[in-house]
């Protein structure tokens, strides 16, 4: 029986790639590039006062761009290329056409097709740092910022956990598809360069209201859909694990929105639309360290867990811990990426299913891959325990690689450059910075002329804030 004519293998499609395989990892990739663009560019654009909404927008648009041309200069291969010390690959480039038409190192596709794939993950990354700093850092040290991180902390957490020749991938750690590399790492990398960067002003950290909760709850809508190719393009085929990966995806999502929604409405006495997006998110990072390595009933767990869990360390615990309070965290990425990212890590190596494992894994020790609850069910308790502590090892790696490269790559911008703008660029915000505002208005007789001077809707309306103000901590 002779395959259809579309299905032979041609000069163009090799015989061993896998025509659909491709098709979705190419859909999934660029689901994930529409989480940052335009998603988080009207999620940050929204979510922050008016004056820094060009700000704030220009940084993920910015990041977007330059990681994806350092990527194909030197980050890919040094994240999944040949190991140059068992955390890190050789620098070298993915430009020529020889190596990306190749078939990629894992999956049926081409090589091109896991560069742009894996290249988005790595854009998403550095755009969840910016949450930690908007409002208040100098652009040109953003500028510098950006590839310095790539290229000295994201390649070394992605080569350690996700390449096969990475230390905790031989180990046996499990990150579906980014909880560790991308989460916990933008969370605790976000957090150390709050620090080291300083606060907004005072009048920003008192109040901080969204300029437009609609457009936020659109960017938080492609946010949340866009996570289809997230973690459903994690396996790297059109699989049964793809498709759990997706239904667990929102299944927790939705159960953490909840919950989180439960609580505001117990402890404040109304359900709140930004709390709702702060569980959506927290819901999304947990689930995806185990997006398809977990029975269905563990995502709802899994999701009661992320958004009550999260909710108390923001709500209740931000305001009584002075260290939160003095590091100026403005939309909550630390509670919303790195306590969720952590948790869902711990939470996989609880509820790892080892079938799925094998599924996911299709390696010859998949028996390594097994929770704790499978292992204690099983009687293979040591194994579960093993499982449970490369997780938490895991965890403890990624703090102190994101901690200790942020904090030097501040240092090192900073003598270049200052860290955070000038008190009278602070006050002024958009138009003192970029030489534009997001709303400024003006009618057909006029011309706009593109000043430091141009204003409009100088007041902020913010009184729906105030009841739900824990410290300076008020967003997602």
């Amino acid at each position: 029986m002779e395959l259809p004519s579309n299905l032979l293998p041609d000069e163009a499609s090799p015989v061993w790639m896998n025509k659909g395989d491709n098709a979705w990892q190419l859909t999934a990739a660029t689901l994930v590039g529409l989480q940052s663009i335009p998603g988080l560019v009207i999620l940050y654009g929204s979510i922050v006062k008016r004056k820094w909404a060009i700000n704030s927008a220009f940084m993920v648009f910015y990041a977007f761009a330059m990681v994806l041309v350092c990527w194909v200069g030197w980050g890919f291969r040094m994240s999944f290329g040949e190991k140059l010390v068992f955390f890190l690959g050789k620098p070298a480039v993915a430009l020529d056409e020889k190596f990306l038409l190749g078939q990629a190192f894992l999956g049926y596709f081409p090589t091109a097709t896991m560069v742009f794939f894996q290249g988005v993950f790595a854009c998403i990354t550095l755009i969840l740092i910016a949450g930690c700093l908007l409002g208040r850092m100098n652009f040109r040290a953003w500028i510098m910022f950006v590839p310095l991180w790539l290229t000295f902390s994201y390649t070394i957490t992605a080569f350690s956990i996700w390449c096969p020749d990475g230390w905790l991938a031989k180990l046996g750690v499990i990150d579906f598809s980014g909880g560790y590399v991308i989460h916990l790492s933008a969370g605790v990398a976000g957090f150390t360069a709050a620090y080291w960067v300083g606060p907004r002003i005072d009048k920003d950290r008192e109040m901080f209201p969204p300029n437009n909760i609609i457009l936020m709850l659109a960017g938080a809508g492609l946010l949340w859909m866009g996570w289809s190719g997230f973690n459903g393009g994690g396996p790297f085929a059109v699989s049964t694990i793809s498709s759990l990966a997706v239904l667990n995806t929102h299944v927790c999502t939705a159960t953490s929105l909840l919950t989180w929604l439960l609580l505001d409405t117990c402890f404040f006495g109304n359900p709140s639309v930004i709390g709702a997006v702060q569980g959506m998110i927290t819901g999304l990072v947990c689930i995806t360290p185990a997006a398809g390595v977990v029975q269905c009933w563990a995502a709802i767990l899994m999701g009661i867990v992320s958004g009550s869990v999260p909710w108390y360390t923001m709500m209740v615990l931000h305001k009584k811990v002075k260290f939160l309070r003095l590091v100026d965290d403005p939309i909550a990425i630390f509670h919303t990426h790195a306590i969720a990212g952590g948790l869902g890590g711990i939470l996989t190596g609880f509820f790892a299913v080892p079938k799925l494992c094998r599924l996911f894994y299709m390696v010859p020790d998949w028996e390594k891959y097994i929770g704790l609850g499978y292992g204690l069910q099983n009687g293979q308790t040591s194994a579960g325990l093993r499982q449970m502590g490369i997780q938490l090892g895991g965890i403890l790696f990624v703090t102190f690689i994101n901690i200790s490269t942020t904090s030097m790559i501040c240092w090192f911008v900073g003598l270049f450059v200052p860290l955070r703008l000038s008190d009278d660029e602070l006050q002024i915000g958009d138009d003192a910075i970029h030489g534009e505002e997001a709303f400024a208005l003006w009618n057909d007789e006029e011309t706009f002329q593109n000043t430091k001077t141009n204003s409009a809707f100088e007041s902020e309306d913010s009184s729906y804030m105030k009841s739900r103000s824990f410290g300076d901590v008020q967003m997602v």
